[in-house]
């Protein structure tokens, strides 16, 4: 939502005072798999839901520049303003990462506020191995990233960052006296408090300078590519197992998705209508019991027209490959008995 507002703002500064009748019929883009804030958002900012115009895919979960750039063409040819794109590195799903340079290509030539999600998924920037996944990500106007998923900090420790000094202050400053004075006896730039939404909160971010005072980059990147060589394993040994098949290919992040199929559903016609309709029922009820026995909590969802399936994410840096395996193994024995 900061960089929602802050990007409105910027273009539309008469916003602060005198309100939304002030704009002219504005739009953003985003892609059809991005997080769900950005529509809370909107709606919470009083933008509305028609005012989000969500770009396709590709197989992958990225979104199409082309397309992007074709419905930015076709608003504007409609009366609407376009005004920002929301770029995802990390989709929540699929951990898929938006093509940032095409992106920001697109946004320079149409004058949009660009905006990047990285909020799962930036925690790649400290991988040698996997960074170029972000490449892009300094064309950006804003980024959101959350140290408290991929790098492992305590619940919450969000990171906002935009490369437009004094931005956030004149969005969001209400020059409270009684709160923020000007004339105390140290630098007030350091004060941050009057650029927030909310007034009372934690030092948050307090968690993220220790731990990088701890480990280091060079500790974040190990922690990072741990992960990263967890989810291949994991992927490799599931491909090997019969029962088990990949919604996509190989994982962007450390998201592995993936459906189990029982034994009985393996003797059936596989893949007609009757048969992904049941498939459908089997991760909830695989989920119910393994919350009833206590042994794990994993994640299941759809997703467009892929019916439900697991989707593992690893965030730990303590899980180890035995974790995986028993992982693996427990999904097969809640859910090898399922008749079809």
């Amino acid at each position: 939502m900061y960089g929602l507002n802050v990007g409105r703002y910027h273009h539309f500064p008469e916003i602060k005072t005198k309100g939304m009748q002030a704009l002219p019929n504005i739009c953003l883009f985003t892609s059809e798999l991005s997080h769900y804030s950005i529509k809370k958002g909107v709606a919470w900012m009083g933008m509305g839901l028609d005012c989000v115009k969500t770009v396709p895919c590709d197989t992958r979960g990225r979104m199409i520049p082309k397309k992007l750039e074709e419905m930015v063409i076709q608003s504007k040819e409609e009366g609407f303003t376009p005004f920002l794109v929301n770029a995802t590195s990390g989709t929540t799903v699929a951990g898929a990462f938006d093509p940032l340079d095409a992106i920001a290509d697109i946004a320079e030539k149409h004058n949009l506020w660009m905006h990047v999600d990285a909020c799962w998924g930036g925690g790649l920037l400290f991988s040698d191995q996997q960074r170029h996944k972000l490449n892009g990500v300094h064309r950006s106007d804003s980024v959101a990233w959350n140290a408290h998923k991929l790098l492992g900090a305590p619940l919450q420790c969000c990171v906002f960052l935009t490369k437009h000094k004094d931005l956030l202050r004149r969005a969001h400053s209400a020059n409270a006296q009684y709160l923020f004075q000007q004339d105390k006896f140290y630098d007030v730039s350091y004060d941050t408090g009057d650029m927030s939404i909310q007034c009372g909160r934690k030092v948050d971010v307090l968690k993220l300078w220790m731990m990088w005072k701890a480990k280091g980059s060079s500790g974040f990147a190990a922690d990072v590519n741990h992960l990263l060589s967890l989810a291949d394993y994991f992927t490799q040994k599931i491909k090997t197992i019969e029962g088990f098949r990949m919604v996509y290919p190989e994982p962007e992040c450390t998201n592995i998705c993936f459906w189990y199929i029982p034994k009985e559903f393996r003797s059936q016609e596989a893949y007609s209508d009757e048969w992904w309709k049941r498939l459908a029922k089997v991760a909830p009820l695989i989920k119910e019991r393994m919350i009833m026995k206590g042994s794990m909590m994993v994640g299941y969802n759809p997703e467009g027209s892929k019916v439900n399936f697991f989707r593992v994410l690893l965030s730990n840096t303590r899980l180890r490959q035995k974790d995986c395996d028993f992982m693996i193994a427990e999904i097969q024995r809640l859910g090898e008995d399922i008749p079809y």
